[in-house]
């Protein structure tokens, strides 16, 4: 534990209950913005429109079935945070409004919500390659956020997670090489924070956490491969972190993985909103959305409230 504790002094300290090593920047929206207005309808509407339908169907499941409101009201709350983001960005961006609406479902209770999840995930996940830098790092998140409802229970997922094959990681653009070693850096730390934990987790805890830290090496080795592809030096990890409290019993690791992953989400958004490139973009979502996907199980163990995080990847103020 004297490494946890005394780690070197370079970056070792937390921001913003962020492990440490990990300062990554704010989304770059009022740079990548530009100037003027598109002329044709505003594709986020369709997607602003379907959350505010899932958020009262997911309103009347609660209605419907009392015992099951709990996670009908998370879905409702998230899927309102969804289209809150989104008009914003709609009013802001001031395109034509027209265009085709929310997709019809029929499905009733948590089997609905299920169905709607499910699609609205896609909905959004599907625009984001062709979007302006910000509005694709948002679209990312309210996929990524539709997928960490998914996790929630299985009466409403479980969902899929994205494995990743480094041998077939996109060459980064050159703009985009910083946001890659900062994903890497945050990889880097949770594998390290699932090493840490081992010792903590229940006996029942331990095949996850070891599928997560594969995962988590996967994609270390594939932003060395893009690294290298692209002729720049990946920086090691550090030889310890910082974390946010004390990691002494199970709870407690699970509350620092869960820190972890969100690290990985922000950094991994970084990614998106700082490049054009189809392909990076198209593996920092799955990277993004196997990130919130992860923070929302080890929440769920930890007791946290909301357990699901909205917009995964948002960067904190």
């Amino acid at each position: 534990m004297s490494s946890v504790r005394n780690p070197r002094t370079r970056r070792e300290v937390l921001r913003a209950g962020a492990l440490a090593a990990l300062a990554l920047p704010i989304g770059l929206g009022a740079a990548a913005c530009g100037k003027g207005y598109a002329d044709g309808p505003d594709p986020l509407v369709p997607l602003a429109e379907q959350a505010k339908a899932d958020a009262a169907a997911a309103d009347e499941a609660a209605k419907a079935a009392p015992e099951q409101a709990a996670l009908a009201q998370q879905v409702a709350a998230a899927r309102r945070a969804h289209a809150t983001a989104l008009q914003s960005e709609i009013d802001r961006q001031n395109q034509p409004k027209g265009g085709p609406g929310a997709i019809g479902q029929n499905g009733k209770g948590l089997a609905g919500l299920k169905q709607r999840l499910a699609v609205s995930r896609r909905q959004a996940a599907d625009l984001v390659p062709g979007l302006p830098a910000y509005r694709a790092g948002l679209v990312a998140s309210v996929a990524a956020g539709c997928a960490a409802l998914q996790r929630t229970s299985d009466q409403l997922g479980p969902g899929e997670d994205a494995t990743v094959d480094p041998a077939a990681a996109p060459q980064p653009p050159a703009e985009a090489g910083d946001a890659v070693q900062e994903a890497l850096a945050a990889e880097h730390a949770a594998i390290w924070v699932y090493g840490l934990v081992t010792a903590f987790l229940p006996d029942g805890y331990q095949a996850s956490a070891t599928d997560s830290a594969a995962e988590h090496r996967a994609r270390r080795d594939a932003c060395e491969r893009m690294l290298a592809s692209a002729g720049v030096t990946a920086k090691p990890a550090q030889p310890a972190y910082v974390t946010p409290k004390p990691v002494t019993d199970g709870k407690s690791a699970m509350a620092v993985v869960a820190i972890a992953e969100t690290d990985v989400a922000t950094a991994w958004r970084g990614v998106i909103e700082r490049t054009d490139d189809r392909g990076l973009r198209g593996f920092a979502v799955l990277a993004l959305t196997g990130a919130a996907r992860r923070c929302t199980r080890w929440r769920v163990a930890a007791g946290e409230h909301p357990s699901a995080p909205a917009l995964p990847g948002t960067p904190q103020s």
